[in-house]
């Protein structure tokens, strides 16, 4: 599909960032309705892509070295992370767990080829009984991980590029700490007047607010796909 071709070849042009950045280059990949819904409310799931989407973002997910998620959608939605739908390597799979609430009986947890990384703020009391690693880090002034911290942990690790599915806690904190570099987002024709995927950026003014550009756009079988590079004022500023 040319959409897919042409979001391959932008995402590849990004590869000269890490090396400078020394942290991996960030891309939120997630889906939307047309009011900016990504369910109905927090904790349940709601399927919004079409079929081509979601093979958008199978492929996404191959051209990536990690995807990171949040705990929130590993309780709700208890994801694989996998390339299924499209030839390629799955990433390495990632939890923003500042709490360590990751169940070990989590699929990303059980899965055999790709030992889960937990990111988290806690040692664990004992043996993790699930095939994963835990990275313990330092947390922010609200006790969570904090993600610069996190991202150069990566980066030590091999991480390059990662992908940020989500949830909406976990996109919003990536905008607030001006850490995601590129957005793909696909918006599904419905409306569903629910939870918000990006959160209060608790930003004062219109010229505070990331800017998208240069932005593309291609319909996907019903779904509008958009994506373009992050901006943000002070680092333009500077």
């Amino acid at each position: 599909m040319i959409v897919n071709q042409q979001i391959e070849r932008w995402l590849t042009a990004q590869t000269a960032f890490s090396e400078s950045a020394e942290r991996p280059f960030v891309t939120l990949s997630y889906a939307q309705s047309w009011d900016g819904s990504i369910t109905t409310r927090a904790g349940e799931t709601l399927g919004l892509s079409g079929s081509e989407s979601r093979r958008l973002t199978h492929q996404l997910r191959s051209l990536h070295d990690g995807i990171l998620v949040g705990i929130g959608t590993v309780l709700t939605d208890d994801p694989q992370l996998t390339v299924r739908e499209c030839s390629g390597k799955s990433p390495q799979p990632i939890v923003l767990d500042s709490w360590l609430r990751t169940p070990p009986t989590a699929r990303l947890c059980q899965r055999t080829d790709k030992e889960c990384w937990l990111l988290t703020c806690l040692k664990p009391d004992g043996e993790f009984d699930g095939n994963a690693e835990i990275i313990t880090l330092e947390g922010d002034d609200d006790g969570r991980v904090d993600l610069s911290a996190a991202l150069q942990r990566l980066w030590e690790k091999g991480i390059r590029t990662l992908m940020v599915e989500g949830g909406s806690q976990v996109i919003t904190a990536f905008l607030k700490a001006q850490l995601a570099d590129a957005l793909v987002l696909t918006i599904a024709p419905t409306l569903v007047g629910g939870y918000k995927g990006v959160g209060n950026l608790d930003l004062g003014c219109k010229s505070q607010l990331p800017q998208i550009r240069p932005l593309h756009s291609q319909m996907l079988g019903p779904d509008l796909i958009m994506w373009g590079n992050l901006h943000y004022r002070e680092a333009a500023a500077a």
